[in-house]
């Protein structure tokens, strides 16, 4: 009898806890279809960022007013309000309600912003398009010295708190690791944000500088497994703290990383760069190789094996707690080349 790989992540069934994250392989219905065909457990769509809503809001008040500039006879009220106005990539919303009506596994939409303004708007039609939940692609770099640490969680809490509080599907909270206290804006995510779970962690593509012509430049590189330690520690630190989902994203490539987040208590495991490498093809190969894990360590299912080397549930919790430096360096060879 095959092991049973439903996870259950802010709320939905998964028929797996694998779950494509936003990328150029979410973009569309007919690669969204050959994901699910290759047995993903859900879809992230790539984000939506505030600076795109922002653009459109403008360009449509432009016209708006230009409108009501050029034609004197129009009265007060003759164009729509802007408050209740269908703003915003309309191709977003169709690529949900498409995705929606092709698959039949959770398609979740992603927002990329650091300000409440319009998001409670738009994350409405977002549920109206039929997104299964909303991630919040949160990222604030803060510049300001004047600006404490206090000042950069309130303004977390007030973006998922306003998106939280105006629809009825779960939101979910992509973090970076960059704070004095993950475990306390952790907890302060779920119970006064109202999220039901988090995403650790957001992959940061850092600047680059072109020497020759002086200027700041992108640089893009896909991820690999070594960077899957920094979740692991976390989610297994976080995962008997706070009352909510928790996913695993960077470093998710084969299935030793899929079993290693699920061992610490990630309820699913987002995987982007390894699918750009290997296409959907890698999603069957991978998810095959997690059932066989579990028949070989007889686990009947991911329920049974998730959260079983969390922080509570280790002999030797020191291990995820303290940067063991002395250990490390001593363990490597003193033979230099």
């Amino acid at each position: 009898m095959s092991a049973d790989l439903t996870s259950h992540y802010l709320g939905l069934e998964l028929r797996n806890p694998l779950v494509a994250s936003p990328s150029p392989a979410t973009d569309s219905t007919d690669s969204i279809i050959r994901l699910v065909d290759a047995g993903i457990g859900a879809v992230v769509l790539p984000s939506l960022f505030e600076e795109q809503i922002a653009h459109i809001e403008r360009e449509i008040a432009t016209v708006l007013d230009a409108g009501l500039s050029t034609f004197g006879e129009s009265p007060d009220g003759f164009f729509p309000d802007l408050g209740d106005y269908n703003l915003g990539p309309d191709g977003y919303l169709s690529m949900i309600e498409s995705a929606r009506a092709a698959v039949d596994v959770p398609v979740i939409a992603s927002l990329n912003g650091v300000t409440p303004g319009g998001w409670e708007r738009y994350a409405s039609h977002l549920e109206n398009a039929g997104a299964s939940a909303i991630e919040l692609n949160l990222y604030m770099l803060s510049t300001n010295p004047d600006s404490d640490g206090r000042e950069v969680e309130d303004r977390y809490i007030e973006v998922i708190r306003s998106v939280a509080d105006t629809v009825d599907v779960p939101v979910s909270a992509k973090l970076t690791p960059f704070f004095s206290s993950l475990p306390h804006i952790a907890r302060r995510i779920i119970d006064e944000g109202g999220a039901s779970g988090l995403v650790l962690f957001n992959r940061l593509y850092q600047p680059d500088i072109d020497v020759d012509t002086l200027t700041v430049k992108p640089h893009l590189r896909l991820s690999t497994s070594v960077e899957i330690n920094l979740p692991l520690r976390w989610i297994a630190v976080l995962r008997d703290l706070v009352d909510g989902s928790i996913a695993a994203t960077t470093g998710i490539h084969t299935a030793d990383d899929v079993i290693k987040a699920l061992l610490v208590g990630a309820d699913a495991t987002m995987m982007a760069s390894a699918i750009l490498r290997g296409g959907p093809g890698h999603v069957t190969s991978v998810l095959s190789a997690v059932e066989t894990w579990l028949a070989e360590h007889e686990c009947r299912s991911v329920t049974q094996m998730k959260g079983s080397m969390s922080l509570g549930s280790v002999p030797d919790p020191e291990g995820f707690v303290r940067a063991n430096y002395l250990h490390e360096l001593a363990s490597w060879s003193r033979d230099l080349p």
